[in-house]
């Protein structure tokens, strides 16, 4: 029997009318991501709080009525966690493993979520263009290594919007060489979640010009 973390107070009002949603993918993820090769075994006890919250908080930085995409979107995390909270946003979830895509195509369907298209492949075979309103990842890689991989799927003007660890403004400093190539401004570090979750989400934001 998996033992998953009881559902935290504060998820109701990080989640809104959205949290029947969140508790079903959740559950899912804590029964079956360890099986499946989503999420390690130390991950289900403390799935809410290190995972889920952690994505949903940065849930109010997307815009509205965009188009968005998640690079290496594994498990869902923050992109499946990202379409429940923002049914008014467009989610493109880009995963290469195959047993990942399958993963996230069984939820979009179970969940009802008709604003997630899944996309077998890495960020760097995308053949799009640049054209999406913001891209996301969590857990991926160093800035350095991710801005190739996602700033040119942007448009001009569109936004880079990065969940990191403790280590978030290091990240900035090590990849000014990117940062210059790609032609990214604005390049900052907030913190989401203060006074709401336990521990807060740290986010690297740039804009492409």
């Amino acid at each position: 029997m998996v033992m998953i973390e009881a559902e935290p107070r504060e998820a109701s009002d990080v989640f809104g009318n959205r949290i029947a949603l969140a508790r079903q993918f959740t559950q899912a993820l804590g029964e079956h991501g360890e099986e499946r090769g989503l999420i390690g075994p130390l991950e289900p006890p403390r799935i809410w709080s290190r995972h889920i919250l952690n994505s949903a908080v940065a849930a109010p930085l997307f815009p509205a009525g965009g188009v968005v995409g998640d690079i290496g979107s594994g498990a869902g995390l923050p992109g499946l966690v990202l379409a429940i909270s923002r049914p008014d946003v467009q989610w493109v979830l880009i995963e290469p493993m195959e047993r990942r895509v399958a993963w996230l195509t069984e939820q979009v369907e179970a969940l009802g979520l008709d604003n997630v298209e899944v996309v077998r492949g890495r960020g760097e075979e995308w053949k799009r263009g640049a054209v999406l309103d913001a891209v996301t990842a969590r857990a991926v890689s160093a800035l350095k290594t991710l801005i190739p991989l996602t700033a040119p799927l942007l448009r001009p003007g569109g936004e880079l919007i990065l969940l990191k660890g403790a280590n978030a403004a290091n990240e900035i400093d090590a990849a000014e060489k990117a940062i210059r190539k790609y032609k990214l401004t604005d390049v900052r570090v907030e913190v989401v979640g203060e006074g709401v979750i336990a521990e807060p989400t740290r986010v690297i934001r740039a804009t492409r010009a």
